[in-house]
């Protein structure tokens, strides 16, 4: 693996300088865009809107519109602007992990400690997982400010980027009801169901199956076949009423 990131984890006056690496790889098949006619490969190009000739990657600079004139940014102008979070993942808090909301997450990074014998990792690490706790924490990859949380996974400290409170809409422009009548029964029933089909989280059991389906038609197609399409198969509901169809759930087993 490459890093993408170098700087150092900060909690009080103890520093750990470490490297970033991605944890996350994407499972999508990679499709090209092509010419219907030819089957050719469309290109993207990045044009001059004035000369409407290509322009080289390393002239390729970023500017902000100000007052109709833009603003030319290098490098060190986005460091500038937060040196200490360019380099520095500072953990401003311990929270517990429970309490933050599956909807903040995005993705997540493995650290490594510069040295392999790091004890200021260890230590981190041990905290956080006796602790059940995860540092809260700011910085700035690729010119864009993060918030994070660092959290211990088996021997290794995480880095997982989450949203800001902002960046999650307001439920209020969706039309549910919160006045529905729930019967004590259709709940009981419905927690009955719930527990029939509660284990322990997994995640290794479970694949990514569509992109498979989709290689194999791939290679199908390529020798000039064709595979055959699973039917599929609706559910029958037998009544309209919601115990009813709570207490069919319950009495049929699961995977069935």
């Amino acid at each position: 693996m490459r890093s993408i990131w170098k700087g150092s984890i900060g909690f009080g006056l103890v520093s750990i300088p470490v490297k970033l690496y991605s944890a996350v790889q994407t499972s999508s098949l990679d499709f090209d865009m092509l010419d219907s006619r030819d089957h050719a490969r469309i290109r993207y190009q990045r044009v001059n809107e004035h000369t409407h000739k290509e322009v080289p990657y390393d002239k390729i600079v970023k500017g902000y519109k100000l007052n109709d004139d833009y603003v030319i940014m290098d490098d060190h102008d986005f460091e500038d602007a937060a040196p200490e979070k360019s380099k520095v993942v500072e953990i401003e808090s311990f929270v517990d992990i429970a309490d933050v909301n599956p909807m903040f997450y995005e993705t997540s990074y493995y650290t490594e400690p510069d040295t392999k014998n790091n004890k200021a990792y260890a230590l981190l690490l041990k905290a956080l997982q006796q602790s059940k706790k995860a540092g809260l924490a700011r910085f700035v990859l690729r010119s864009t400010e993060s918030l994070c949380i660092v959290h211990p996974v088996n021997n290794v400290l995480v880095i997982t980027r989450i949203r800001f409170g902002q960046q999650i809409r307001s439920t209020e422009d969706l039309n549910i009801a919160d006045d529905v009548a729930v019967s004590k029964k259709e709940l009981d029933v419905g927690l009955a169901l719930i527990n029939q089909y509660a284990e322990d989280f997994d995640v290794s059991k479970f694949k990514d199956e569509y992109t498979g389906e989709l290689l194999n038609i791939i290679k199908a197609k390529s020798k000039g076949k064709r595979t055959t399409v699973k039917k599929l198969k609706p559910r029958k509901t037998t009544s309209d009423d919601l115990y009813e169809q709570l207490m069919s759930s319950l009495k049929t087993k699961k995977g069935a």
